[in-house]
């Protein structure tokens, strides 16, 4: 790639910081991919070794593509709070509380985008994935944490405070168990994978790992069948609080649990059951850019 005609379509630079893996990829005009990198997080080697890694990574991109001009997009698990300018919100918590934006402009010496996974995912589906051709997506991502982006004519909503889409943290039980962030019953201690199965190590004693405990559900074994119809339950009474609020023209569902396809039958007849009017007929789909839609978003929001 190096030795391009510089008159060939401008490039576009998307990096995903991920819990195990920062991810790199590079993207022309027409959004298709012309390299990938990937290289592991080392998030228990600390913040400043996290920190190096998206350095090197962002250096051999540079490098692949010959230092051709290019935009530059961070997708990362949290964000950053415009009071302090630390990242805050990070389910990936070691890395809370750091100054992860102006770090990484001091290192790599140029301007650059910088917004959370959830919202990368959101962006990506909604110019080139499930969303697309929609005026308004909610992306909903339920994996190891919970999150949402908004995408609205091709803009993300991010709000005052750029909080817009924390589904993950509305409280929905306030006698409910204790989140990281603090307060109790958060969406995320129903829905994300995590709480699926330390529920499930709590009614059996065994963690089996979510694929094999949804695949028991199937075949009646007690235990997984009701947590599996609390979870449908839990994700129509959570998604039908947003969806009150926002109303959107397309739901698509992201991260590991999104894999579970009776989310779109029984979890999106219970939703329709429970919205505040004589009809819902949004589609709720699962994603079509799978892993890729964070890094993809990424280049997408890039400057």
């Amino acid at each position: 790639m190096a030795n391009e005609n510089p008159a060939s379509p401008r490039l576009h630079v998307g990096i995903d910081l991920g819990g195990t893996k920062i991810e790199g990829i590079v993207l022309d005009d027409l959004r298709q991919e012309r390299f990938r990198m990937r290289v592991d997080t080392g998030a228990s080697d600390g913040y400043a070794q996290v920190l190096q890694r998206i350095v090197g990574l962002y250096r051999g991109i540079v490098e692949e593509i010959g230092g051709r001009a290019h935009t530059l997009g961070i997708c990362t698990p949290g964000s950053i709070s415009a009071k302090t300018g630390l990242l805050k919100n990070c389910n990936a918590t070691q890395l809370n509380g750091h100054p992860l934006q102006a770090d990484l402009k001091a290192h790599l010496a140029r301007d650059f985008a910088l917004d959370n996974d959830a919202n990368c995912f959101a962006m990506a589906e909604a110019q080139s994935g499930a969303g697309a051709g929609f005026g308004s997506v909610l992306g909903l991502v339920m994996g190891t944490g919970v999150g949402a982006g908004i995408v609205i004519d091709g803009k993300l909503l991010g709000g005052r405070h750029g909080i817009a889409g924390e589904w993950g943290h509305m409280s929905v039980d306030p006698a409910g168990p204790v989140c990281y962030c603090g307060r109790r019953g958060c969406v995320e201690r129903y829905l994300s994978g995590q709480a699926l199965e330390a529920a499930y190590l709590q009614a059996t004693g065994e963690m089996p790992g979510l694929a094999v405990i949804v695949d028991r559900a199937r075949r009646g074994e007690d235990a997984a069948a009701t947590l599996l119809d609390r979870f449908l339950d839990d994700f129509a009474a959570a998604v039908a609080s947003v969806v009150a609020v926002l109303d959107p023209d397309v739901i698509v569902l992201g991260g590991g649990l999104a894999s579970i396809e009776e989310l779109y039958s029984t979890g999106a007849t219970r939703l329709s059951g429970l919205v505040f009017n004589d009809a819902f007929d949004t589609p709720l789909v699962r994603n079509t850019l799978g892993n890729s839609s964070g890094v993809i978003g990424a280049a997408m929001i890039g400057t």
